[in-house]
């Protein structure tokens, strides 16, 4: 889907002085669009402008895939079939993370977590209303830990490259990598397993005042949550891949020719990963066609930007009601959605009580230029 650039050149922002520039670097509040009876997760747009949405994992919805056939209502997506199970080929087990290419294809990553299944992507057709493919992500692109989730789509070689988590099955996200797909052949790698970028930094994730805790299904104890490779971002030019951990103080980069190179060595491959920018605790990540980099702040309701000029973080849009927003997709109206899963509420993550409550909101924002700083901070 193409990427919106901003109305307002940045050059005209900065002839327009301090005031404008301060009025402009200041967050704008998230407007709800639509609103869910059951707990979403992330977004993306079919080729005639309807929004998709995955239901978290971790809330076990019967739902795996829906579509907004109005702001206030929810439909399976593609149908009611491919939402029944069993998991396999033909059927979704958990979808997170979700991406529309260019032809109107909108690929998905099945974790395959409900029933231990083997990981897989599903590509739809939205155009046609068919199935593209799927592709299989058995070992070695997986281990037993594996969450494979966002995603991103280089139309240029080819491929599709998957953030894996590694939080499954108990997993502490120490295996968190990242998975490189041949959309022709199927076949995938594992890389960057246990490098920076994509394993945790030992740092909690702080939701209302509350340090986030997992309860560990197979030991009932908790544990402090902590999650590797998470937001995976890649430029309009398929140049640069961003991606991070759910829990780390920075953006990492890698160059995609780099990543699409079988025969680079490991730590060659790890030489070449850059730390990009710091930021807060994130989730979701997606870059526009003027390189500015949105993220998710999980712990503060809000939505925040690095742009390329600076590289400091900011927040761009809040709200109360934003409690962990999780995935971002840019509409067919230049507006940038965002949908918001209340997770601190769900079982796994307080004492094994569901206190998330409907409705579950998806909220937008117009994206606005920003003024450049002398410093971060």
């Amino acid at each position: 889907m193409p990427r919106p650039r901003l109305a307002v050149p940045l050059a005209a922002l900065l002839l327009a002085g301090p005031a404008s520039a301060r009025a402009a670097d200041a967050p704008v509040t998230a407007e709800v669009w639509g609103r869910s009876t059951i707990p979403l997760g992330d977004p993306a747009f079919t080729a005639d402008g309807r929004l998709v949405t995955s239901h978290h994992p971790a809330f076990a919805t019967a739902e795996r895939v829906s579509v907004f056939a109005a702001p206030d209502r929810l439909e399976p997506y593609p149908n009611a079939v491919w939402n029944a199970g069993p998991s396999g080929p033909d059927h979704f087990d958990s979808v997170q993370g979700m991406c529309t290419d260019s032809k109107g294809v909108m690929w998905m990553g099945d974790m395959g977590e409900r029933e231990k299944a083997v990981p897989k992507i599903v590509g739809w057709d939205t155009k046609a209303d068919r199935l593209a493919r799927t592709i299989m992500l058995p070992p070695p692109a997986t281990v037993p830990a594996s969450e494979p989730q966002d995603l991103v789509v280089d139309e240029t070689r080819g491929l599709i490259v998957l953030a894996d988590e590694a939080t499954g099955q108990g997993g502490d996200g120490s295996q968190g990598a990242l998975i490189v797909v041949d959309v022709a052949s199927g076949q995938a790698r594992r890389v960057l397993q246990g490098s920076k970028g994509t394993t945790p930094e030992d740092r909690d994730i702080v939701v209302d005042g509350r340090p986030l805790q997992r309860l560990e299904a197979k030991t009932g104890k908790r544990a402090p949550m902590r999650v590797g490779a998470d937001g995976i971002a890649l430029d309009a030019r398929s140049e640069w891949l961003y991606f991070g951990p759910l829990n780390g103080s920075a953006v990492y980069r890698v160059r995609m020719a780099d990543l699409a190179d079988a025969a680079l060595k490991p730590d060659a491959l790890e030489k070449r990963v850059e730390r990009y920018a710091a930021r807060p605790n994130a989730g979701g990540m997606l870059m526009d066609a003027d390189d500015n980099l949105y993220l998710t702040e999980i712990e503060h309701r809000a939505v925040g930007v690095i742009p390329p000029g600076d590289r400091c973080y900011r927040q761009v849009a809040t709200s109360p009601d934003m409690l962990w927003p999780d995935g971002l997709a840019t509409g067919p109206d230049g507006m940038i959605y965002v949908t918001v899963t209340q997770l601190p509420l769900a079982a796994p993550f307080d004492d094994g009580d569901m206190k998330a409550r409907a409705p579950f909101l998806v909220m937008r924002f117009r994206p606005q230029p920003v003024a450049p700083r002398a410093r971060c901070g």
